[in-house]
């Protein structure tokens, strides 16, 4: 018989610290900081327990932060490393972050018009 031992991840936002957190088993095992000022998110730190690497616990939980910046409208700057790399492997969210500083990102330019 094959046991296979699973364990409970959960995102959730702790404003009071200006952090979304990510657990597992009710543990907080990282987070990622946010500084939120007219209408823009900074994001200058994401952080996992090293304990907890590679199990994909960062993309899940930058994954989240990008997905409120979208439902609150609000524009990203992905100051964090991590945060931008997410973002040049998932390109729909590129668009979350102002075009006149994708470039200081690494993220690509907006596409130009198509001129007909």
């Amino acid at each position: 018989m094959l046991f296979v031992a699973v364990k409970a991840v959960n995102v959730r936002e702790a404003p009071e610290r200006k952090r979304f957190e990510i657990l597992v088993d009710g543990e907080v095992v990282g987070f990622a900081v946010y500084h939120l000022e007219d209408g823009r998110a900074a994001i200058p730190h994401t952080e996992v327990d090293p304990a907890h690497g590679g199990q994909g616990l960062a993309s899940e939980l930058v994954h989240t932060v990008l997905e409120a910046a979208r439902q609150h409208e609000h524009q990203v700057l992905p100051y964090c490393p991590f945060v931008s790399a997410y973002i040049r492997k998932h390109t729909e969210y590129i668009g979350l972050v102002p075009a006149a500083e994708r470039a200081s990102f690494g993220l690509p330019p907006p596409a130009p018009p198509d001129a007909h």
